[in-house]
Order: structure tokens, then sequence, then C-alpha cells
């Protein structure tokens, strides 16, 4: 039995990593000899680390809501007709919530997905959310919450809600099950819990985390085909490395998390955190990869804000600097990726959209 979807206790998005006892230098940012990573951390000395431990990356430039960037989206589109009582409805996809659940409820409403109690009330409509539900947001534990009960409600009106894994899950389980375990990262020594803290980890969140959370999110899936959609997180091929069809990556996925080592959960977590497979020369390719091995037309993905798929993010410094405008959901890579990370944790919106896109 799930919770509710109650926000829980009040808390200030912005609370300093210092508020969780991490090392100051880890509220540095800059990139660093061999990094590959806009906003890596940056020690400020050669003697800021603990002995033997090689600060984690930041997974991307932290931009707070409040910050000069500002993110504009158009109208939502009017709320879809009553579905018919028999037969799949309506496909629908959610980009990445980062505990904005306040968003997450708005954008629901606005689709007709929810009543104004917060209730399902779209019928057989099926709902897929592309995953990191947590850190960042003032209230991850509510967003899964809300995801859990919405799953029970849409199934017994004949519909589905479904999510997919995503690396925040991955980083919230690590982080919860090996703290401050060293792990390989490949450059030296690393911690599930100085990741998902540098990377907007929420306290409150892991001080409300329950078994069940835990159980569902080590249960979800990575990779989904629907409609000729393939549902993935993130906008990598690394997907590939653990198996050649959807049921052999899932079941890899899952086993993986199964196992509980701490340097396995490491290496399938990094793998879900790369990025810009298929923006640049080459990005059409790489998608096309994905879809000659498990099938479908076009990938649909969360993970990397659009923004800066759009390399509208990170002007001269000092430049004054209204920000990129995001019109919804970006098709790009020959019309073969659908991006759906509105950048919502950088004043953006939270995107959810039917299945085929209007444009």
């Amino acid at each position: 039995m799930t919770q509710g979807a109650g926000r829980g206790p009040e808390v200030e998005r912005t609370a300093t990593l210092r508020d969780f006892r991490v090392p100051a230098y880890v509220n540095e940012t800059g990139p660093y000899v061999g990094s590959i990573h806009p906003g890596d951390a940056l020690p400020a000395a050669d003697d800021a680390y603990p002995e033997g431990y090689t600060p984690t990356q930041r997974d991307l430039p932290v931009i707070n809501r409040g910050d000069t960037v500002q993110v504009t989206v158009e109208p939502a589109p009017a709320a879809p007709d009553p579905q018919p009582a028999t037969g799949p409805g309506p496909l629908f996809v959610v980009g990445d919530v980062h505990g904005y659940l306040d968003e997450l409820m708005t954008a629901l409403r606005e689709q007709g997905l929810v009543d104004a109690s917060g209730q399902w009330c779209a019928g057989t409509t099926r709902l897929w959310f592309l995953g990191d539900f947590t850190d960042r947001g003032p209230d991850g534990i509510g967003v899964i919450d809300l995801v859990m009960r919405l799953s029970a409600e849409a199934a017994a009106a004949g519909g589905y809600c479904k999510a997919l894994m995503g690396n925040h899950e991955l980083l919230l389980l690590g982080a919860k099950r090996f703290g401050d375990t060293p792990v390989n990262s490949g450059a030296g020594t690393a911690t599930f819990q100085a990741a998902w803290l540098l990377n907007g980890g929420q306290k409150t969140d892991m001080d409300r985390l329950q078994d069940h959370h835990l159980q569902w999110m080590a249960r979800l899936d990575a990779v989904e085909l629907v409609d000729g959609y393939l549902l993935v997180h993130s906008d990598t091929t690394a997907y590939l490395d653990y198996g050649d069809s959807i049921e052999a990556v899932n079941d890899t996925v899952r086993e993986a998390l199964t196992r509980n080592d701490a340097d396995e959960v490491w290496d399938l977590f990094r793998k879900f955190t790369k990025r810009f497979s298929f923006r640049d020369e080459g990005g059409a390719e790489a998608v096309r990869s994905l879809l000659d091995t498990y099938g479908g037309t076009r990938v649909v993905h969360g993970h990397s804000p659009i923004p800066y798929l759009l390399g509208e993010v990170g002007s001269e410094e000092g430049e004054e600097n209204a920000g990129p405008v995001v019109e919804g959901p970006h098709v790009y890579a020959d019309g073969l990726a659908i991006a759906m990370d509105g950048g919502v944790t950088m004043a953006g919106k939270l995107l959810v959209r039917q299945l085929p896109l209007d444009n």
C-alpha cells in the first residue's frame, strides 16, 4: 500500500551543501584538469581533499531557479477530449520532475490527467514518466508517492501510469545503500553519498525514504517501446552495453541492483549519467543505433535540459541574458529524437505532452 502524495514538511530547496557536512570545496565550480563535464567540482587548493579522495563530478552546472537564466514556455495546449471507454487511450510522456511536486500537479491538471483534487481522471490514458523524480527540488519523495498512487488509480480506470529508471534513482539508491563506501570511479576514489550531495541530494528526501520507495525504484525498467516510440531516460547509447533487446537491458539492470555490489551499481549510474550523444555531428546515427537494436521510429528521452541541447546556456560572464525560450519538447537528430526535459530546475517548465506531437 502506497503513501499519499503529501508534500511533507516545508523546506527551502536551496539548502547549502555545508548543511550536510560536505567539505567546503564541493561548493566551488569550474573545470579541473581532465574534466569533460561543465561545472566539475574544483578544489580550493591541492591539499583540500581528504587523503585518497577524488571529487565526484557534478552532472551539470547548478542554475538555481532564481538566477538570471529564465526559461519560458508557450501556454499548454487545451486538455484532451474525453477518452473512449474501450481500447488504449492516448499516450503522454513526462520529463524530469526533480522534486517539483507542485509544478508536476499543475502540468498534469493542465493536460486533463488529474482533477482538481489530484486524482486520476484520464480514463484509459497511458502515462509514462521518463525518470529523475528526486534531487534538486523540494519534495522528491512526494513525487514518488504521487506516481505510485496514480499508477494504481490509472490501472483501476483501464489506463496506466508507468515510470522509467533515471540516473537520479540510481544515485539515491546508491546513497541509501552504500553511503560513504568507497567505489572505483575510474579516476580515483568516490562515494555515492558525495555524488548524491553534489548533484542536488535533499536531506529531507533521505529522511523520508522508506523501504517501499527503494523497492519501487529498484524495479523500474530502463527502456520501453510504446507505439513506435523508444522511451529512455538518458540521451546516450550506453544502454547498448546492457543487452541487445529491451528485455535483456531491463533484466540486466534489475539483476545488477539485486546483487547490491557498490562498484557495479556505480558503473551503472555513471553510464546512465552520460548525455548529448544525439546532439552533435553523428547524433542521428547514434539514435539509429538504438532504434536498430531495440525497435521504434523515434527515441524519447529526458535527462539533458533542452537549453543545454540548444547550446543556449552560458553567455559571456556578466552579460545580461533573458535566457533561452523553450517552446515545448525539442525534436532534433534528423527528427529521430524528442527531448522532454524542459529545465524545471533552472526556471523552465516541467513538460507533460501527448504523443505524437502536433509539430
